[in-house]
């Protein structure tokens, strides 16, 4: 029989190995449930950051950079602090410092889930992020990404969209199918579609004569000798704008020489002064534009001379007759005829006519 201290020995043995035990069980379950992977005995990282909404994001699940998990989410909370009105949704992580030098204080985190109806984690992008490393108590900003909800009701509402344009569609095919409306008549009325075979054919006549060199449209395309006329005149053109720039001729001096320029400017000056002197009653013009007097006195002038033509072209008076009046035509033209004659004759010998002869008494 063992004796009482042996029994104590036994006893403090069993002891021992229940605790190595339970410490070794305690460490392995440690180690197998966390998320991370980290030692039992590094200093972690604890960040936080804000999201508009959890997504499903539950304590305990992982935290990822590019896709590799480096931690866990330790807490995730509704935040009361009115600055974090539009991000009330605080996540606290718990992060391995030996990815300390792949976080930056300008990494974003977004929420991301595993497959299209897995857990939802944390997604850390630090590709172009470029500030200085991470520390304790830092706050990671967000980047917002698409839950799988808004994925949802986006769709949803395509589907609605969708649904309205089918909707439209299905009224446009009845439409086509009864014949109504353009297309609906072309494909329903057979005269609307030889119409549309007549046209279609013309348009190919008219190609055709195009083609061909027929008409005026068609010679512009297949006449070189027409070609060639529109081309010189076109260089012709082109000749009068180079000489109108260059100054030369008529219209060229006047775009281009001054003095032509001002003297043209000084005549419609002086024709402007000339218009403001008639308007202003000034001078002949003036006068009889404006001075009723002197238009009246020319006026009767006028009446006077009509009178003087009109007696004249009746025979009346000595210039009427002399007009009008053959005789005294001839008359006058005898008498000058008769003048002359004497005049010559007295040339010949003037002695005979300009003999003076004085009688003393």
């Amino acid at each position: 029989m063992p004796s009482q201290q042996e029994v104590k020995w036994s006893q403090l043995k069993v002891g021992l190995i229940v605790l190595v035990s339970t410490g070794l069980l305690i460490a392995l379950l440690f180690l197998m449930t966390s998320a991370s992977g980290m030692s039992l005995f590094s200093k972690k990282l604890i960040v936080h950051t804000y999201f508009e909404n959890s997504s499903g994001l539950k304590k305990g699940g992982e935290v990822q950079l590019q896709g590799v998990t480096i931690g866990e989410v330790t807490k995730v909370i509704v935040s009361t602090d009115p600055a974090r009105k539009l991000t009330p949704v605080e996540v606290v992580m718990k992060l391995d410092p030996k990815f300390h030098a792949s976080l930056f204080k300008d990494s974003k985190a977004s929420l991301s889930t595993i497959g299209v109806l897995g857990d939802t984690v944390v997604n850390i992008n630090s590709q172009v992020a470029s500030g200085p490393e991470l520390q304790n108590g830092d706050e990671i900003r967000t980047l917002e990404s698409p839950s799988i909800e808004s994925v949802v009701k986006a769709g949803q509402g395509t589907i609605e969209s969708l649904n309205v344009i089918l909707s439209k569609m299905d009224k446009i095919v009845d439409g086509l199918q009864s014949g109504q409306g353009s297309a609906g008549q072309l494909l329903k009325n057979p005269d609307l579609y030889n119409k549309a075979t007549s046209t279609i054919a013309e348009l190919n006549t008219l190609a055709t004569s195009l083609n061909s060199g027929h008409g005026s449209v068609g010679k512009l395309l297949k006449d070189e000798e027409l070609y060639n006329r529109l081309n010189d005149a076109a260089g012709r053109l082109d000749s009068l704008a180079k000489s109108l720039d260059n100054g030369q001729g008529s219209a060229g001096k006047l775009l281009k020489d001054d003095s032509l320029y001002n003297n043209l400017n000084a005549t419609v000056k002086h024709a402007n002064s000339l218009m403001a002197e008639a308007d202003a009653g000034r001078g002949t013009l003036g006068l009889l534009t404006k001075d009723p007097a002197f238009a009246a006195k020319l006026n009767d002038t006028v009446t006077k001379l009509d009178t003087l033509l009109s007696n004249v072209n009746d025979g009346k008076g000595t210039l009427g007759k002399l007009a009008t009046d053959p005789a005294a035509y001839d008359n006058l033209n005898k008498l000058l005829s008769e003048s002359t004659t004497l005049v010559s004759t007295i040339r010949q010998d003037p002695k005979k006519y300009l003999t003076i002869h004085l009688k003393v008494f």
